[in-house]
């Protein structure tokens, strides 16, 4: 361990105290995407005591602070994400939303805060060639299409919160990202260094349209929609035969509205799902194939199906542990730590996914966690390895790719091709809406 590493792990340290009671406060007032107005003020309050000067109210909530490098090297975005999920049954949401923090993002903004601390102090700042961004983010969470369609008339054409951020130009000027999330994956050490390839997804509303009439006297009468529904779902079962195992399509769906009194043939009956796959390519197929499904399941009954397409998560593709991680996990001691391999798939998914199509993105997963993610159970079984290693970890990170001329950070944005620039990006996903 060198003397800079020393000082990053002793000013994290030296913050145990307000960083778990971080933690622990924003893990206690779980807010949803695009309003997280409390959690967000909390981010910009502590980052202000730091001596940073945050902006605030990017995409309604985000944060975003500075640190300026003392080279020409490039700038890393730090980034933790501020939403919680649905979830009233967890013994930790929030009474007045039925959020709760059962993703571990209070987690994330922890590490944020406390990397933007240790990276703050005097002699670790001289050694950074590269400037620091601090990104606090909104709505990582999947947001639900009633509340999408509210903010389109707020102007958030993009309703992810990484997404909207790159649509914005929020990006422009970063050369990498560094990430982190608890584990997603089955891990039995402490760190997972690098980025295992996670699926992406389209969301799907189809509004089956049939015709009423009575039930018992007159069904002849009608169009069954419901039946047109149940149809569809058997067509989109029978389709699993055309799906490559590698593709790793998932579809599932459910029934938001089956019709109104039992004795009236259902007219309308309204069906949400997520496709989802392992690659852009396959995503869309899959998404061809279930709108054929639906459309013709309709037909055969007379119905007719109305479908409309929502901007998802694009997948993440695997990248291997880069040398910064690899030192970072080395200067921890009593830490456990393993590289993440190809062959691993997480079949979740996220919007850094989306991010991880235009800029190299740094990742690790950490532990110190129990329970299902997004589950009631979910819940952080030790604060050492949930909340201060990964601020860490962050911070060494972020070190060990901008010292020494930024040499590490101009290695991981070498070996990256994107797929898409920013403009490219942007038509990509209005495409699939």
């Amino acid at each position: 361990m060198d003397a800079v590493e020393q000082k990053i792990i002793a000013a994290i340290d030296a913050r145990r105290d307000m960083l778990l009671a971080f933690a622990r406060d924003v893990g206690a007032h779980a807010e949803p995407g695009f309003f997280e107005t409390r959690t967000a003020g909390m981010v910009a309050d502590a980052l202000r005591a730091l001596g940073l000067a945050p902006e605030t109210g990017l995409v309604r909530t985000g944060v975003r602070a500075a640190l300026p490098g003392g080279g020409d090297g490039p700038c890393a975005a730090v980034i933790g994400e501020l939403d919680g999920i649905l979830c009233p049954s967890h013994p930790a949401a929030n009474p007045e939303n039925g959020v709760a923090h059962a993703c571990g993002h209070n987690a994330q903004l922890t590490a944020l805060l406390g990397a933007a601390a240790a990276l703050c102090q005097p002699e670790v700042r001289a050694t950074l060639a590269g400037s620091v961004q601090f990104l606090a983010v909104p709505a990582e969470e999947y947001v639900p299409i009633a509340t999408r369609r509210a903010l389109r008339a707020q102007g958030v054409e993009f309703c992810c919160g990484k997404s909207e951020l790159l649509r914005l130009g929020a990006f422009d000027g970063v050369g990498l990202a560094v990430t982190t999330h608890v584990h997603m994956i089955p891990c039995g050490s402490d760190l997972l260094l690098g980025n295992v390839a996670c699926t992406g997804f389209v969301s799907k509303t189809v509004a089956f349209r049939g015709k009423a009439a009575h039930a018992a006297a007159a069904p002849h009468a009608g169009v069954n929609a419901l039946n047109a529904a149940a149809l569809a779902l058997s067509a989109i079962g029978l389709l699993r035969e055309t799906f490559r195992e590698c593709d790793t399509v998932r579809i599932h769906a459910n029934i938001r509205e089956g019709g109104t009194a039992l004795n009236v043939v259902p007219d309308t009956v309204v069906l949400e799902a997520m496709v989802r796959a392992a690659t852009l390519d396959a995503l869309d197929s899959a998404a061809e194939k279930f709108d054929r499904a639906c459309t013709h399941a309709a037909a055969a009954l007379g119905a007719r199906a109305e479908i409309a397409t929502e901007q998802g998560y694009m997948p993440i593709r695997y990248t291997p542990a880069c040398a910064a991680l690899e030192r970072a996990a080395a200067a921890l001691p009593g830490v456990t730590a393993e590289c993440a391999a190809p062959e691993l798939r997480n079949m979740a998914s996220t919007d850094v996914g989306d991010l991880s199509q235009v800029l190299p993105v740094v990742n690790f997963t950490h532990g110190g966690v129990s329970g299902a993610l997004h589950g009631a159970d979910f819940a952080v079984t030790d604060e050492e390895k949930a909340y201060l290693v990964p601020a860490k970890m962050m911070a060494l990170t972020v070190y060990h790719l901008l010292r020494d001329g930024a040499a590490g950070a101009r290695a991981v944005m070498e070996e990256f091709t994107p797929v898409f620039t920013r403009e490219s990006y942007i038509q990509a996903v209005r495409r699939r809406n």
